[in-house]
């Protein structure tokens, strides 16, 4: 944590709100990346200010002046201001020439998964729900800082309300913060729809003041309902549903060693578990080997378990949402609720217990470099996709 506080010394703060950015330059976290998007460069048709790195102090300097922004709690302007930082490193990995122009699709996600990995590996923020909550509100506000800009215009209630439904998860985050960082992001840049695209961010935050999610997530009548709409299968958010599911299925996902054995033992008492790793034991798999006839495996086994209405916990890492959705629909499509589960740790302690699992059974070892290379991949459940979402730190 000491290397996130040398960089929090570097925000703007009362009473001058100056950015010390020869020492932001100079921290060891992102002097690599600063230097990566000072060599990225951006279309100078939205972008003329030039190279990413540009762009980024000015969405950063921008941010600053805001009044919005000056009068958040300092926790939330950290999270606000190392969001703007990170925004656009994804370009650095999705930036390509295209017919001509300069493109970066997907460079948000890309950035997510970038900011994740230096914010729990590199300045310390996991192992405690604090530290969960303020690096996944930052992940949140990277993840769709460019949102705001299509989202009022298209009246696309669903997806905002999607979004501001990771509030329950992520209790920093709100709709209101990330419209300022999506103001600041078309505002820091030389471009001449500065002002039609600040107009769109502020019909988005009308949308969602009239939806009741402007500061906070919208209140649904029961988190069935909730999952119906998010998931499309309801079209009015105030409605309400009857709850026909039968039971519950528990989806856990985490790193390896993040403890999942351990709380099912303590929570889940009489319940059969559908284990990938057991069944990857008992068929010789090894961890780095093809996983495909363990999957198919583990499906039939928990089909066994639908068809009987018996609820049952599904015990793997899970760390993508396709994963996940793929075996959602296949619960759901058996009318169980499911809860997914999600665990972690802090870093040292991840490779700690990587480290002692494989002294007791070295064929449990799971060679660091993979895990780094997952926790990579890692993306954390949204709320939205199950009835129910817990994220926990042991």
């Amino acid at each position: 944590m000491e290397r996130w506080k040398e960089l929090s010394l570097c925000f703007p703060e009362p009473p001058d709100w100056s950015t010390d950015w020869e020492k932001i330059e100079q921290n060891s976290c992102l002097r690599e990346l600063a230097d990566q998007m000072k060599q990225t460069p951006q279309d100078p048709l939205w972008h003329g200010e030039g190279d990413v790195w540009t762009h980024t102090r000015m969405v950063c300097d921008t941010l600053g002046g805001m009044s919005g922004f000056r009068k958040l709690r300092q926790r939330q302007r950290w999270e606000l201001f190392l969001a703007a930082l990170l925004h656009d490193t994804g370009k650095i990995r999705c930036t390509r020439e295209e017919n001509g122009r300069l493109i970066s699709p997907r460079h948000a996600a890309a950035g997510t998964h970038i900011a994740r990995t230096l914010l729990w590996k590199e300045l310390g923020m996991a192992g405690t729900a604090e530290l969960q909550n303020f690096r996944e509100t930052v992940c949140a506000l990277i993840r769709y800082h460019t949102a705001p800009v299509y989202l009022g215009e298209k009246e696309d209630k669903r997806k905002l309300l999607r979004i501001a439904a990771d509030g329950e998860l992520s209790g920093d985050f709100q709709i209101s913060m990330l419209c300022l960082l999506s103001r600041a992001d078309v505002l820091g840049r030389l471009a001449d729809d500065t002002e039609e695209m600040d107009a769109r961010v502020a019909l988005t935050e009308l949308l969602a003041q009239e939806l009741g999610c402007l500061e906070g997530p919208k209140y649904f009548s029961s988190a069935y309902t909730q999952r119906a709409y998010l998931n499309e299968k309801l079209d009015w958010p105030d409605g309400e549903l009857y709850d026909d599911t039968w039971g519950e299925v528990i989806l856990m996902c985490g790193l390896p060693g993040t403890g999942k054995d351990t709380w099912i033992r303590e929570h889940c008492q009489g319940l059969p578990v559908v284990s990938l790793d057991e069944i990857r034991r008992e068929m010789n798999i090894p961890p780095t080997g093809p996983q495909g006839l363990a999957a198919a495996a583990a499906r039939e086994q928990a089909r066994r378990y639908l068809r009987a209405h018996k609820p049952f916990v599904w015990n793997a890492v899970n760390l993508t949402p396709d994963l996940r959705e793929k075996n959602v629909r296949l619960f759901e499509g058996y009318k169980a609720a499911v809860r997914i589960v999600y665990l972690e740790t802090g870093w040292e302690e991840e490779l700690r217990r990587n480290r002692e699992r494989g002294n007791l059974c070295p064929e449990k070892r799971i060679p660091e470099q993979k895990i780094e290379r997952m926790l990579e991949r890692l993306t954390p459940p949204e709320r939205a996709s199950a009835q129910y979402v817990e994220w926990l730190v042991l």
